[in-house]
């Protein structure tokens, strides 16, 4: 799936549960309780034994979906093009000194 389809799925889909009443604070108020979440993954990946690594790491993997689905809502709402940021984005990130 690229961007620009994930980006359509984000949207057809919030239509569909009703949480297009959700305001942008409640909406970045999510995105940043998930990104908590993120942060909790990735501190119990550090601490786990081997043999708890893989479900860890499957979770993380849910987690960081849960940041990028509140992240593309947030550009939904505002009518961003992500595809066409990340094009962009890029572009300025290559010319630029690090």
């Amino acid at each position: 799936m690229n961007l620009g389809h994930f980006q359509q799925y984000v949207r057809d889909f919030c239509k569909e549960k009703g949480f297009e009443d959700v305001t942008d604070e409640q909406r970045y108020l999510y995105l940043m309780s998930e990104v908590g979440e993120v942060s909790d993954a990735l501190l119990k990946l550090q601490f786990a034994g081997e043999d708890k690594k893989t479900d860890i790491r499957e979770n993380l993997g849910h987690e960081l979906f849960d940041v990028i689905w509140n992240a593309v809502e947030i550009a939904n709402r505002h009518d961003i093009d992500l595809t066409k940021s990340f094009e962009e984005k890029m572009k300025i990130n290559h010319g630029r000194e690090w």
